[in-house]
């Protein structure tokens, strides 16, 4: 993996020690009905059980802590919901102000979240360069530097830790990883993971829903390419372009990207809800759908991971996806770019 990003394992390994006793060490769940569909062991790391809901808590941690080290009074964000929460929060357990840029159609549960965490919290359009706008414009207004959702080397190190214990958890359990499944927005998340997979000979894959496939398309094309998002359930996985510094790293060192469709993810947010007991948002549930679309060519590997990345979910959704009949998770070739 090249250095042109500046980033290496050893510096999510770096987070990981900095992050000691900050973050909560999510449990790693397994289900047999999960392992049957699969033909494998998958491993789910639960970060939906993460301070702030989401292992966007990780990253944030770090990259403000980092800021108020060296003498920040306040922080930036912009995002569609759980990085916002995570910087509120991390801002508050370093006594630096926090204003957060989301869109005017965020999930109400993530803007309250937001907003009890001491953040302001300003509404601005439906799409990513409308809230980076106004992020841009905030910063420059009150010199609060921005922490970027995905294109930051310390939120980039510190996402990777969830991947990282991951591993950890999977070898301490005598079953280490073949296979490496990671939700994509902007990319932060699975370039985290393929810095804490590097060198392991672990396959990394991103997942992303149908017709939110930046990542995919710039794979495809050898350079980043943005996308118009489709309508998806999974609201945090709908940038319209992988960010800069995640498509460097992960460019030459993912395996792949799987695309899944809406009625995928919500048949995966029904297994883990109903055979782990514990509660994952669509975006969350995502990377389960892409491990298990992936479950033909996985079935020869002997254990998949999952990194489950949130938990802030709608009530209304919840029951929504509840109420529809239970579809057969589909599977087949053809499914990773």
């Amino acid at each position: 993996m090249s250095r042109t990003v500046g980033q290496v394992r050893a510096d999510v390994e770096e987070a990981v020690r900095w992050l000691a006793g900050r973050v909560v060490r999510t449990p790693v769940l397994r289900s047999p009905v999960i392992d049957g569909l699969a033909g494998a062991r998958v491993l789910l790391k639960a970060e939906n059980l993460q301070d702030g809901g989401s292992y966007k808590m990780r990253g944030a941690l770090r990259a403000v802590g980092r800021l108020a080290t060296a003498g920040h009074t306040g922080v930036i964000a912009q995002s569609t919901g759980n990085h916002a929460v995570a910087v509120a929060l991390a801002a508050r357990q370093h006594g630096l102000a926090a204003t957060v840029v989301l869109p005017v159609d965020a999930a109400p549960t993530k803007v309250d979240r937001a907003r009890a965490a001491g953040a302001r919290v300003v509404l601005a359009g439906t799409g990513v360069e409308e809230r980076v706008a106004v992020a841009n414009g905030l910063s420059a207004e009150s010199g609060h530097p921005v922490v970027d959702a995905y294109d930051h080397p310390d939120v980039i190190a510190g996402q990777g830790t969830a991947s990282l214990e991951l591993l950890e958890e999977a070898e301490r359990l005598g079953t280490p990883l073949d296979v490496l499944v990671v939700p994509v927005g902007g990319g932060g998340g699975v370039a985290g993971a393929c810095l804490a997979a590097a060198g392991t000979g672990i396959e990394v894959y991103g997942v992303e829903p149908a017709g939110c496939d930046s990542l995919a398309r710039s794979l495809a094309a050898g350079a980043r390419v943005p996308v118009t998002p489709a309508p998806t359930i999974a609201d945090g996985l709908r940038p319209s372009c992988v960010g800069e510094l995640p498509f460097a790293i992960v460019r030459d060192a993912l395996r792949g990207v799987v695309r899944v469709g809406d009625d995928e993810i919500g048949a995966a947010f029904r297994l883990i809800l109903m055979e782990l007991k514990v509660l994952a948002e669509p975006s969350g549930a995502a990377g389960l759908a892409g491990a298990l679309r992936l479950a033909p060519e996985a079935a020869r590997q002997r254990t998949i991971g999952v990194v489950l990345t949130g938990g802030n979910v709608e009530a209304a959704l919840v029951a929504r996806l509840m109420a529809q009949r239970p579809a057969e998770v589909t599977s087949g070739e053809g499914a990773a770019a």
